[in-house]
């Protein structure tokens, strides 16, 4: 195949993957968006607003919790049967998940039954998300020319901040043109009936793509193995933490910038809601187009040498951002306090994150790697980040300098996690089916060979 054709080939792998990716995370953003405005109301007893809204939120949580469980199924079959197939499965899993929600009877027509079944079809949509978010970045990066594994890897990154618009996006569309009562009543459903739409879409295109190189060479040397979670373990303890480390600073950025300053900006500073959501989705948009970008700049001065500088730049414009959220300023000062930290350092976290961690595991298990590292740390990086920072703006007496030292320290901790990992930017991972009980140098030295 001629560099050109290979050049096209990849291309089209990538903007397939952000697209199923954009998918995915529209379906799993999408129940956060309606959350506080329909669930707390439909599908929990009336009696107590506080107890409803507690529960709804809950149900919310537990997507992230059972976002590793399907990292670890779908991880022991993407790296037994293939990718492609994974992604196919996990993409369906998700649009039944969410289409099923918009025809959910409500507690007022099927009582207990409908918060159950609420919080059943939650968990399905976080394992489903729990298997596609490996498989995505695996059928970039295992295409991937080694030198720009980084740009392309980086495409199906897109997929989380063009979910979240679109998802806020199709939410806004719909309330636009009909009352808050018709919204509440049936408008909310119409969004997620929209999903089965978008996953024919997702399924059509996932279906013209091509299982990757690095897996059939897996296949036809018959080198995978029985179990890949356990021999994740055995063969890449170090890296499963390490990456677990690395991923700390770039989930607990992401979940305060876009989830937490939206609390605190319209809780405790009484600001405007729909001015501070402006900014976060102006800043989600500019993540769209510089995410790829910094995954490209990955390729050329090194991924651990970029993430490290980038966590520690996290940690540092937390200060001042936090110091212009605890005054009296006005939203063009606030905006560029969420732009500057989400908007264009987070972007040199998530852009070269996927290529980073698909190069800490051999191909025997790096379906299995990645995912879990990913979503496992999910959970304390992410879905615990706003409750974290709640306790600590209370224990600082309402101050967020608390805050501020919590997300340096993590910065530090990811920077170092970051720095222990050995380069591996220059491993020929379509070639790379090694015993991983050899040194990492002499499989690298095999690759080469």
């Amino acid at each position: 195949m001629s560099d050109a054709k290979s050049d096209v080939s990849i291309t089209k792998i990538a903007v397939a993957s952000a697209i199923g990716c954009a998918i995915e995370w529209y379906d799993f953003f999408l129940y956060g968006v309606v959350s506080a405005i329909v669930f707390n109301k439909l599908f929990f007893p009336a009696s107590d607003p506080y107890v409803s809204t507690m529960l709804t939120w809950t149900t919310y949580a537990v997507g992230f919790l059972a976002r590793p469980v399907g990292a670890i199924i779908f991880g022991h079959f993407g790296d037994r049967i293939g990718r492609k197939t994974i992604l196919i499965l996990t993409l369906v899993i998700m649009g039944a998940a969410t289409f099923a929600v918009g025809l959910l009877p409500t507690y007022q027509e099927i009582g207990i039954w409908a918060p159950i079944s609420l919080l059943a079809l939650r968990v399905f949509q976080g394992i489903g998300i729990g298997g596609e978010w490996g498989g995505a970045v695996l059928m970039s990066i295992e295409h991937s020319p080694s030198k720009r594994r980084g740009f392309y890897g980086a495409w199906p990154q897109i997929g989380v901040p063009a979910g979240m618009c679109l998802s806020a996006g199709v939410v806004a569309l719909i309330s636009f043109f009909i009352s808050d009562v018709e919204f509440a009543a049936w408008g909310w459903r119409i969004a997620f009936l929209l999903s089965a739409v978008l996953v024919v879409l997702g399924i059509y295109i996932r279906m013209k793509i091509f299982e990757t190189p690095a897996f059939l060479k897996m296949k036809e040397t018959k080198k995978e193995v029985r179990v890949p979670f356990i021999e994740l373990w055995r063969s890449h303890p170090k890296n499963v933490i390490l990456g677990m480390g690395a991923r700390y600073i770039e989930g607990v950025c992401f979940n305060t910038y876009a989830v937490y300053v939206l609390s605190y900006l319209t809780t405790t500073q009484k600001l405007p809601q729909s001015e501070v959501l402006a900014g976060i989705t102006v800043a989600s948009l500019i993540t769209i187009f510089i995410i790829p970008m910094w995954g490209g700049l990955s390729d050329r001065i090194g991924r651990r040498l970029q993430f490290g500088v980038a966590a520690l730049a996290t940690g540092l414009l937390v200060f001042p951002a936090f110091g212009v959220f605890a005054q009296p300023m006005s939203m063009p000062w606030i905006w560029l306090a969420i732009i500057v930290p989400f908007g264009i350092v987070y972007p040199a976290l998530y852009g070269p994150q996927a290529a980073l961690f698909s190069e800490l595991f051999d191909t025997r298990v790096r379906y299995s790697g990645v995912s879990f590292v990913y979503h496992f740390s999910g959970i304390f990086s992410s879905g615990l980040t706003p409750l974290i920072m709640s306790w600590l703006l209370l224990k600082g007496g309402g101050q967020p300098w608390l805050i501020c030292i919590y997300v340096a320290i993590v910065s530090l901790i990811s920077t170092v996690a970051v720095a222990l990992m050995k380069e591996g930017s220059k491993r020929d991972i379509a070639q790379d089916i090694t015993d991983d009980r050899k040194p990492l140098a002499a499989a690298i030295g095999e690759a080469r060979a």
